[in-house]
Formats: structure tokens, sequence, C-alpha cells
């Protein structure tokens, strides 16, 4: 894969660009402003300037404002420097700190609860935004003008970056609050899986978008405001994207830093569209290995000749499922991902359990929150081939088609 590197005198050389979009409510007028200047279109992957590195830009943006930051791990620049600690040498005026899932410094395990906290190195106030609560009140707003959210996302509905994002987003218009973007790549930049369907909506799919998406996380804000997603449609965010220079859609991308615990490399990014349902059943996906999200196991021996022993990593699954019992499956390190989902792995080992229904879907609720509603696992049960079911999809992925060309910020 490409390698990303961010050349320092790019930045002189691009003028000002941002996306503004101040939408109004989806009632009779359902219009949307939205303002581009000059988003240049001369892609060179190695020459990606992501929006966290357009100071300048977000100086003009935020100046003598006071500021929540959004933020975690991903959150740096191109020579490695973490977003806030640049704001706070240029003199931004950050009052605090909102952190997702696995913390602001990424240490948290997937799934635990981040608490409040200080943040060691600053000494700002961290607002947990993945504890009691997934969504800033009214309190937290009180004295910000401004919140700027800068993570990066791996463009899969059920990573729960996406959904802080849009919670924030909300929050921010129900008390007329900004919300700057700053924009990153997706690595997994294409469309496939079920649509979320009504009666699913949950953490893990708030917006009724397919499982991967093919936007970033600066064009799936404007959908959200512009589709009416957040409030009901009563209000609009006040929402700005400062896009990357130099990115096209389907552009091969190599993360620099983890997104989260358990997404180690490349391979893990791209093999989690079709993994993570897997944690919706019996079947280990690695957790507690190092390498997680690139193995399958049951500990049984008839689900393949590959071990592994999950046991408790710190920073990465404390009690992962079948902790220190022997798992028997596959190993997927040495596999190529397609730019798909692939149904194959959940049919085989489907079909290895003896099509046990209750064993293997022990988690049958939380696979369908997954999935974005029951029917990917009764077509399972019924016995629907891998095209089958993904013909099923096509449909409603045409629909979202035609949605998501009105918010495309990039070529493709």
């Amino acid at each position: 894969m490409y390698k990303t590197r961010f050349l320092l005198f790019l930045l002189m050389l691009y003028p000002f660009v941002a996306v503004s979009v101040a939408e109004t409510a989806k009632t009779a007028d359902t219009s949307e402003t939205a303002k581009t200047v000059d988003t240049p279109d001369t892609p060179e992957t190695a020459n990606i300037v992501v929006g966290a590195d357009r100071i300048d830009v977000i100086k003009g943006l935020v100046k003598r404002k006071r500021i929540g930051l959004i933020a975690n791990q991903t959150s740096v620049l191109r020579d490695n420097t973490h977003l806030l600690d640049v704001l706070l040498q240029e003199g931004f005026n950050v009052i605090k700190i909102f952190a997702p899932e696995h913390g602001f410094r990424g240490t948290d395990d997937g799934g635990a609860m981040v608490k409040n906290n200080v943040d060691a190195e600053t000494g700002l106030p961290v607002v947990s935004l993945y504890g009691d609560k997934f969504k800033p009140s009214d309190e937290h707003l009180a004295d910000i003008d401004v919140i700027i959210f800068d993570i990066q996302d791996v463009g899969v509905r059920f990573f729960t970056y996406i959904s802080t994002m849009h919670y924030a987003m909300e929050a921010c218009a129900e008390n007329g609050k900004e919300f700057i973007l700053l924009d990153r790549p997706n690595p997994n930049d294409y469309i496939d899986g079920p649509v979320r369907k009504e009666g699913y909506r949950s953490f893990v799919g708030v917006d009724p978008i397919p499982v991967v998406y093919g936007l970033t996380v600066g064009e799936l804000a404007r959908m959200i405001n512009g589709e009416g997603w957040i409030s009901k449609g009563e209000k609009s965010c006040r929402l700005t994207v400062v896009p990357m220079l130099n990115w096209r859609h389907g552009e091969p991308y190599s993360l620099t830093v983890k997104p989260s615990p358990n997404l180690p490399n490349d391979r893990a990014i791209m093999l989690y569209p079709s993994l993570c349902l897997f944690e919706g059943t019996s079947i280990s996906v690695g957790r507690g290995t190092r390498f997680p999200f690139q193995t399958l196991g049951y500990p049984d021996r008839k689900y393949g000749d590959f071990t592994f022993v999950p046991q408790s990593i710190k920073g990465m699954d404390a009690n992962p499922i079948y902790r220190d019992k022997t798992c028997h499956g596959v190993d997927l390190r040495e596999v190529e991902p397609e730019r798909k989902i692939s149904l194959a792995y959940l049919i085989s080992f489907y079909e290895k359990s003896g099509r046990n229904e209750k064993a293997f879907f022990n988690r049958a609720d939380w696979f369908d929150l997954l999935a974005g509603s029951d029917e990917l696992r009764r077509q399972i049960i019924k016995g629907f081939s891998a095209d089958e079911i993904q013909a099923s999809w096509q449909d409603d992925l045409d629909d979202y088609k035609k949605i998501r060309r009105k918010y495309l910020i990039y070529p493709e």
C-alpha cells in the first residue's frame, strides 16, 4: 500500500479550502446551502494533507473562540504531533476534551466504559462520550463556542467514532454551537453490506447507511446534516468541514496510527467489515491475541487446524472470550482482503457448527444490531448463498448511492 508522507511545503502551496454547510430543517424547505472554495482536484496519495494539518485554515475559523475538542490517539499531524498539542502551542483557547470509545489517548479496552477524567499531559478536563452518556449535555457545551472533531475513521457503520460524531453534531444543533470537522481519508472506501433498518437503531448503527458506506467522515457529516437525521430533522448543525488536499475516492490509504486497540494494521482494518459480525456469534475474532480481526476460531477441533489461545492483554482486551482456552480455526494473516464484505467466513463457520442456530448465533440481538436488521441472520439460517444475500442488498444500496452523490467533496 502507499505510505502517507505529509510534506510541509504543501500547506503553503494551496489556498484556503473549507466546506461550510448550513442547512434548513427537513420540512417544507429541504434546500442545502453548501460552500466549497477551491477544492483541488490533484490527487496524489503520497502528498495527502489531512484537515488537521491545515492549521492556518483552522485558525481562521476559531480565532478567539472557546473550543471543545473531540479527538483521540489518531488525531496527529504529519510530524506525529498530536492536534491538541499544536492547538495549545498556537494559542488556541481549548477549554475541554471529549473522549470517544477507547478514551482520549486510545488506551481503553473495546466496549469498556470511559470515565470522565483529567488529561495528565495538559491538565484539561476530559468528558466521556462513551460512558453514562453518548451525547454532550447542555452543561458540557455551556462554556464553549465550537466543537472541533478530528478522529480517524475506518469507513464502517458499527465503528463507533461516527456515532460519537452524530450525537455531538446533534448537541451542537440543539445548543446553537458550531461544529468543525477536520477530514481524513477512508481506508475502506467502498460501498457494501445491508443498510440499517428502522427498529435497529443503536450506537453501532445510528444512521440508515450500509455497513461500508464509502464516505469520509466529513462527507458523512454533511449527509447526516443534509438528510435531517439529527434531532429528528427539527434542527440543523452549523457544520464546517476542513477538507483534505490531494485525496480522491478509492485511493489506497495506510494508517500510521492504530484507529483502535484491536485494529493493529491494514489487514485487520480491511477484514473488519466482514469479521466484526462474528462478535454476535460464538466465534472468536482473535481478541486476546496480537492479531485480532485476522483470525477466527472456537474451542473445538472441527473449526480448523490453526490454533490460538486468547489471553488478557492490557489496553487491548482484559477479558476476551475463551480466555486461556485453545481455539481452533483459520489464520487470515496472509489473506489479501477484497474491497467487499465477504460472507464466506460466516456461512462456512455456521456450516461447521452443524447449522446449530442457537449455539452459533448465541448473541442474536447483538448480531442483528451490527448487521442493521435480523434479515442477514435469517438468510444464513435458511441456507441462502453469499451471492443471493448480497443481491438482496442491491436496491437499498442503489438508493443510498443516489443520496451519497449529493454530499461528496472529493473526486472519484
